[in-house]
């Protein structure tokens, strides 16, 4: 079952979905994959561009990488009021489950004034996470 996560900061709401892929882990090598499907959504009224990125990839230790670069998928792209810019990316692990979350560094092109976007917290979770409770 797949749950998707959204939250707006500026009428810019990001809804994100994660995917555990199957085919793509080891477990008994403890590679562990899943993919993300992002949804850009521009409810207010300035256009806007996505310039960066800030991620912070947690796993089941509690190590954090932090991932910082231009645009996503290769791009830059430019928003407009009422339109949406989605993409697929993805990220492995060597632990069975974890979570990331974010920052887009936006600029408002009218004004040139740039702001940060909450990219949400979502868990990664695999089949082969320990549920178990003490």
């Amino acid at each position: 079952m797949t749950h998707a996560y959204s939250e707006t900061t500026r009428g810019i709401r990001v809804t994100v979905t994660p995917f555990y892929l199957d085919d793509r882990s080891r477990p008994d090598a403890h590679e562990f994959f899943w993919a993300y499907q992002v949804q850009i959504a521009n409810q207010g009224g300035s256009t806007v561009q996505l310039l960066r990125r800030t991620w912070h990839i947690t796993d089941a230790f509690g190590r954090t990488q932090q991932v910082h670069g231009p645009g996503v998928i290769g791009e830059q792209p430019v928003i407009e009021p009422g339109d949406a810019f989605e993409y697929t990316s993805g990220t492995p692990l060597s632990t069975p489950s974890g979570f990331m979350r974010g920052q887009y560094h936006m600029v408002e092109t009218a004004t040139a004034e740039t702001f940060d976007v909450t990219i949400p917290a979502f868990s990664l979770d695999s089949p082969y996470q320990d549920t178990r409770r003490n």
